[in-house]
């Protein structure tokens, strides 16, 4: 029985480190964008980002509890992984609608400000506006944005945590 164990918990840090690698990639990647190339996040690209922070530790756990031969644990940490990747190719779906223009997005992503009548006013606030939009897409490779593949490699990682998590002795 020994052999099957070691078998397993092989395969399962092998496909955390792979999530831990994709995710680490794809996370940093996004942020190299905004801060190199000057894309600025609108607020559903900063929520699509939850995912990653999520997944990025957690693989690690994961990987360490297989190499503890905790394999329940790590079976259960990349079930949690696959979801919170699940949720986010659907966030990525739903964004890339938004930009495509097939369905409205959020009154919070309209690429408006809030008009502050306090101290300052109407020109402070309009001095200090800094309006993204999540309905243009900044950046598009082979047809898809930012969005796009962000709903692609999130639905690759909640395969393959799915896929992890389901391996048996």
């Amino acid at each position: 029985m020994r052999p099957s164990l070691d078998k397993i918990a092989g395969e399962l840090m092998l496909i955390c480190a792979i999530v831990f690698a994709i995710a680490l990639a794809t996370i940093l990647a996004a942020h190299a964008f905004e801060i190199l190339g000057g894309y600025a996040p609108c607020p559903i690209c900063l929520q699509e980002r939850y995912a990653y922070y999520f997944a990025v530790p957690a693989a690690v756990l994961a990987f360490f509890a297989a190499r503890a031969e905790s394999i329940t644990l790590a079976r259960v940490v990349l079930v949690l992984v696959a979801l919170a990747f699940l949720v986010n190719a659907a966030l990525g779906v739903y964004h890339a609608g938004i930009e495509w223009k097939w369905w409205s997005g959020p009154v919070t992503c309209s690429g408006g400000t809030e008009i502050g009548w306090g101290a300052g006013g109407l020109t402070k606030e309009l001095e200090n506006a800094r309006v993204v939009s999540c309905d243009d897409a900044m950046w598009r490779l082979l047809g898809l944005s930012f969005a796009g593949w962000n709903a692609v490699l999130s639905a690759i990682l909640a395969g393959l945590a799915a896929w992890g998590a389901t391996r048996r002795r």
